[in-house]
């Protein structure tokens, strides 16, 4: 497939032949939708815990006898509805992670990839490069491409400059072509990377024997 490239002031200047099997996969919402929700569950820290009545302090002793008081009869002052009682069903512990096959990730990956194809969202260009680590340089950019939403820029490799000029405005994050994920891709409507960052793309991310 054929897709325009631009330069750092917006202006098309050429085109650009990408892997139709990596830019051009069809939309697989079922594959992509249980992508996002393995990352999500594997970014919960599962830490969360609470004390059943057998772990709060206190409550060795009946609080007073079985008959006679007039009172609902009692075995402990840590049970459950007592104040300072045990958590009934509370959380505790546990491993969150979810497993997914390598080429379902694979496929959720391309798929959010190539809808951002699909709907005019992936911005190439030559390449991406800035003079000095300031805010404004990432600010003026964008709005030379005509992007005003949440946008993700994808770098070829570490570029300590573009990181830090990028964190300051809102909605806008960077990320290096190798570790894209489903997450990112689809939290951010434009994705904006050079032309090598998408060769990267491409050599991390195409199908193997293709």
């Amino acid at each position: 497939m054929q897709l325009a490239v631009k330069n750092l002031e917006g202006q098309t200047v050429g085109q650009v032949e990408l892997r139709d099997d990596v830019f051009a996969v069809p939309f697989n919402e079922a594959v992509v939708h249980q992508a996002l929700l393995r990352q999500l569950a594997n970014a919960r820290q599962g830490t969360s815990d609470t004390k059943t009545r057998a772990e709060v302090s206190g409550g060795g002793r009946k609080p007073w006898k079985q008959k006679g008081t007039g009172r609902a009869r009692q075995g402990s002052i840590r049970a459950p509805h007592w104040k300072g009682g045990g958590i009934v069903f509370g959380p505790h512990p546990r491993d969150y992670s979810q497993d997914l096959p390598k080429k379902m990730r694979r496929l959720a990956l391309l798929s959010a990839i190539s809808s951002k194809v699909t709907d005019s969202h992936l911005v190439l260009l030559e390449d991406l490069y800035i003079g000095e680590a300031k805010t404004r340089e990432i600010a003026t950019l964008l709005k030379k491409l005509e992007i005003e939403a949440s946008a993700l820029l994808v770098l070829p490799d570490v570029n300590t400059q573009i990181v830090r000029a990028a964190r300051n405005i809102p909605k806008v994050a960077t990320q290096l072509a190798r570790c894209l994920s489903v997450g990112e891709i689809l939290s951010h409507r434009y994705i904006v990377m050079p032309v090598s960052a998408a060769r990267q793309v491409e050599e991390t991310f195409a199908p193997h024997g293709s």
